[in-house]
């Protein structure tokens, strides 16, 4: 079986918090987006199960798109936003913010 390049996981978000959560992504920042592009992320989706959301977005270089969103100051910023709002934490310079799924299937 082939791979895409598709890189996914999951978060809870904190029950008191998922309505901001949810208001915050229907009005994302510009310059977030904007980094995101320039970091090679494309596709990206976001569903919602309750407080679980999962997460999908399409990316050639994952570690190199991270790195460089690390390093972003306006996704530190919101980030330092979404933070508060998650069980775990959005700081990619932790060696495993994220926890991917493994992907078992793909169909091209």
């Amino acid at each position: 079986m082939s791979k895409s390049r598709k890189f996914a996981w999951t978060w809870t978000i904190k029950a008191d918090r998922v309505e901001e959560y949810v208001a915050l992504h229907a009005e994302p920042w510009p310059e977030v987006l904007e980094e995101h592009a320039r970091a090679g992320i494309r596709n990206y989706s976001i569903f919602r199960s309750g407080n679980r959301f999962f997460y999908c977005f399409e990316c050639d270089d994952v570690e190199r798109a991270f790195a460089y969103l690390a390093e972003s100051e306006a996704c530190r910023r919101w980030n330092a936003v979404t933070s508060e709002m998650v069980e775990g934490s959005f700081d990619l310079n932790e060696p495993e913010p994220i926890r991917p799924m493994e992907e078992v299937f793909y169909l091209q």
